[in-house]
């Protein structure tokens, strides 16, 4: 076994049916199912999410856990990314003012906004912080920050 075999890979199928390989670099978890399926997280990156895959991949075939030469196949299903706005924010007038909305600050203190195009869920706050998941590309993260900004500036709905 490689060493990076041997010191990063857990595997408790009475936990969890999958093995979680780590990678330090890119730091990286990579759940691999018996399936051949794989879920990396923690990338920062598209690209680190196929350098990872590739160097697991590499291991795999090393130690001869697998006799597979083929290209993966890599399917992004859902970037998650945080930003701040730099202003904070009126989550009660966003409520009533934004398509929609889920705002229950009872139950979390974050407004829940499905964006429409890109296809994203946003949770704001009233720092003005916020977390986008849903994403399928990088790009889906800036338009949907940079969408959000403008429709909360056009709205009066952030607080300088």
């Amino acid at each position: 076994k490689t060493a990076r075999a041997t010191l990063n890979v857990e595997y408790d199928p009475e936990q969890f049916p999958g093995l979680v390989y780590r990678l330090e670099k890119p730091k990286t978890a990579t759940l691999i199912f018996s399936s051949g399926k794989m879920v990396c997280t923690g990338a920062k990156s598209e690209k680190e999410v196929h350098k990872a895959v590739n160097l697991i991949l590499k291991d795999l075939r090393d130690v001869g856990i697998i006799d597979v030469n083929s290209e993966p196949i890599i399917q992004i299903q859902n970037i998650v990314a945080s930003a701040s706005l730099g202003t904070d924010l009126n989550l009660e007038l966003a409520a009533y003012t934004l398509p929609n909305v889920m705002y229950e600050p009872e139950q979390f203190p974050g407004l829940i906004y499905r964006m429409k195009n890109p296809k994203v869920v946003l949770l704001l706050f009233t720092t003005g912080k916020l977390v986008v998941t849903g994403a399928k590309r990088e790009e889906e993260i800036y338009t949907a920050v940079e969408n959000v900004l403008n429709t909360l500036t056009e709205l009066d709905i952030t607080r300088k």
